[in-house]
């Protein structure tokens, strides 16, 4: 398979599984936390090509190969040593966020009297405020891309007061890869899968995005890597199920 001819067959979810995956690109040896299918994919993928030193666990309290072999044990301390000093990249999902990086996975409607009670809190502001976290986000919308978010549970740039190790890296779309990279760390268009328009992008955001003068497509992945992801990665295609062709 050339590599023009895997590009044009390339999926949504293939792309979006790349731009995942490109999160972790050169990160030496971190702590991978990806949550969600897609994320769990393109970690898997960074590890066996561009970043061989990322670190993964089975969720519970080992390092785990490639194929699920166990490398190491890593206990409760060593992973919160991990958390809090920056040596950790987690993906996580965001039912709100808004153009700072905020984040919302707790409730919708006011905090007092929510209409809908979600995850909880959970460990996003230990993770936001210290070791960089990036976001998923598998259905791009006004619901989704919010002026502001219901309860801040993930902390953005206009919140985070200087935290050592706050940093968001991307956030990926099934639209689209956004990064903060403005003056102001307000959310940028980075670039757009194939087949999506700007216009697309800002009407399904609330807000206003900061969108440059020319917007890169999402780089498709090579032969190799298309051929990892689909024979060795996720053979059953399930990232389909996330994400549509």
């Amino acid at each position: 398979m050339s590599e023009a001819v895997a590009a044009r067959e390339v999926t949504r979810a293939e792309y979006c599984v790349i731009a995942c995956a490109e999160a972790w690109r050169d990160a030496g040896e971190i702590l991978a936390s990806p949550m969600g299918l897609i994320p769990s994919v393109g970690a898997r993928l960074a590890r066996r090509t561009f970043a061989p030193d990322l670190l993964l666990t089975d969720r519970e309290a080992l390092l785990v190969g490639l194929d699920g072999t166990v490398e190491g044990w890593l206990p409760y301390r060593a992973h919160l040593d991990l958390v809090t000093t920056g040596r950790r990249h987690v993906m996580m999902g965001a039912s709100q966020i808004d153009r700072f990086g905020n984040q919302n996975i707790s409730c919708i409607g006011a905090w007092e009297r929510p209409k809908r009670q979600l995850l909880g809190v959970r460990g996003a502001p230990v993770n936001t405020l210290n070791n960089p976290t990036s976001y998923w986000v598998p259905r791009h919308s006004r619901r989704v891309f919010v002026e502001k978010v219901d309860m801040v549970c993930g902390v953005g740039y206009d919140r985070a007061a200087g935290a050592r190790f706050h940093r968001i890296p991307r956030v990926v779309s099934d639209l689209g890869v956004f990064d903060f990279a403005t003056p102001d760390h307000s959310m940028r268009l980075a670039s757009l899968h194939p087949g999506v328009t700007v216009e697309e992008v800002r009407d399904a955001t609330a807000f206003e995005l900061t969108v440059p003068d020319e917007v890169p497509e999402t780089r498709a992945p090579s032969a190799h890597e298309l051929r990892l992801i689909r024979e060795v990665i996720d053979p059953a295609n399930s990232r389909a199920r996330e994400v549509g062709s």
